[in-house]
């Protein structure tokens, strides 16, 4: 299977730089949520329709995000 109707934005999301990929494979639509510098993964999910899947990685990522602790450096 090859993904199709493939994108890819960046966006800020609780202060923190994301981007999100999101995809069709075979009958599902998947996102993927991560941190733009090393792209670490930060939220995976699918849904029945592009919007569906890419609503559901945005509020799991802004939940996590939100929850990170920031240490300032002095």
């Amino acid at each position: 299977m090859k993904p199709e109707d493939y994108s890819e934005r960046t966006l800020e999301l609780a202060g923190w730089p994301v981007r999100v990929i999101s995809y069709k494979l075979g009958g599902a639509y998947r996102a993927k949520a991560d941190n733009v510098s090393p792209g670490a993964n930060i939220a995976r999910s699918e849904g029945a329709t592009k919007e569906e899947a890419e609503q559901r990685v945005l509020a799991k990522a802004e939940e996590r995000l939100a929850a990170t602790r920031v240490v300032p450096l002095e």
